[in-house]
């Protein structure tokens, strides 16, 4: 299984932020770009054969062993709502750290790690409204597009405080033997 790990990047934010920028793993998700700091990403792999766990929510797509752990995997896209995507070549699980657990995330594709200024960083409009709002840091202009940068800390942060905190996101990290 092919994998890219973050751990050098990781070095490199702290004097990201030491120099007022922040480093941001890029993705793409129904057409749209999003971004999560780099030091909420493990690792970016291939998407593996998930086990589906019954009586959870439509958006967990189920568990994955990685290297021995048990992992569940969230799809973004259902989580936000979005139509149901088609897994291609470009598809990808992100594997975060955050919340104290770790998770994978279903994307359509990982762009890039771009470096951002933090005044580069907009605040989300006050127009913008409904349940993902909560979850929006803000918003970059880039080059042609507009980066949505996610707050994943509180979409798994409400997950705990929803329906499947006994199921899947339980298993993060006992060992398969």
């Amino acid at each position: 299984m092919a994998s890219a790990t973050a751990e050098a990047p990781v070095q490199e934010s702290a004097f990201a932020e030491a120099h007022g920028m922040m480093q941001l793993v890029s993705f793409k998700l129904d057409g749209e770009l999003f971004g999560i700091e780099i030091t909420k990403v493990r690792e970016i792999i291939l998407i593996t054969e998930i086990t589906r766990i019954p009586e959870t929510p439509h958006y967990v797509k189920g568990l994955i062993n990685l290297r021995n752990t048990v992992i569940p995997v969230i799809d973004l896209r259902a989580r936000f709502g979005l139509s149901e995507g088609t897994l291609t070549d470009e598809s990808r699980i992100m594997v975060l750290q955050a919340g104290g657990k770790t998770v994978g995330i279903v994307v359509d594709a990982v762009s890039e790690v771009l470096r951002v200024k933090h005044d580069q960083i907009a605040p989300p409009p006050p127009t913008v409204a409904g349940l993902g709002r909560e979850y929006l840091t803000g918003l970059v202009r880039l080059d042609k597009e507009l980066l949505i940068l996610l707050d994943i800390d509180k979409i798994l942060r409400n997950e705990d405080e929803g329906h499947w905190s006994g199921h899947a996101a339980g298993c993060s990290t006992p060992a398969v033997h």
